[in-house]
């Protein structure tokens, strides 16, 4: 078998990346290289072409969710040309919707991924990832009358424990007190 391009390799690795960011959210960094690679077409072989180890993919995947979750609140500005408070409510929305709860592949990995990185070392690239990722992510939900922090711990409680909670009638009452409550106090 030939060996691939330096233009498929680096396809390769792309997909590789963001089909781990999508498992990962949905499934946890516990997902195996095996179910990875096959997630992303390709042989187990093949990972270990790309990356020195599974760490440093969930670090790489870890990075690449952040910048989806950058991109879509930067897109929200824009498409609310640059009014902060409409971006905010609009992704309030989204965030707090069924969709969202039911979609963690796709969703936040402020919420998806928390529990995995509590459990990574202190001194991991995905730590430090995580942690930037949440300061930026507050600073964008951050309003005159309320502190970012806040408002981002009031969206990932509520998505946790909607999930959690999902099948029951108090999973969807979780979203909506906590749509009120920003709403209110945005």
């Amino acid at each position: 078998m030939g060996r691939v391009s330096q233009a498929q390799a680096e396809e390769n690795r792309r997909r590789v990346v963001d089909t781990a960011s999508r498992l990962f959210r949905e499934q946890g960094t516990q997902v195996s290289v095996a179910d990875l690679m096959k997630a992303a077409g390709l042989t187990h072989g093949a990972f270990y072409k790309q990356f020195a180890s599974k760490e440093a993919l969930v670090d790489e995947a870890t990075a690449h969710a952040f910048a989806e979750l950058t991109q879509r609140y930067s897109a929200g500005l824009e498409r609310h040309a640059g009014q902060r408070e409409a971006a905010q409510q609009s992704l309030v929305d989204t965030y707090l919707s069924v969709e969202h709860r039911d979609d963690p592949a796709d969703g936040c990995p402020v919420a998806a991924l928390a529990t995995d990185i509590a459990r990574e070392g202190g001194g991991r690239e995905a730590r430090r990832v995580y942690t930037e990722g949440v300061t930026g992510f507050a600073d964008f939900l951050s309003t005159d009358d309320q502190d970012g922090i806040v408002r981002l711990c009031t969206l990932f409680g509520a998505l946790v424990l909607s999930r959690a909670t999902n099948g029951s009638p108090l999973s969807e009452e979780i979203l909506a007190a906590a749509h009120a409550a920003l709403t209110e106090a945005g």
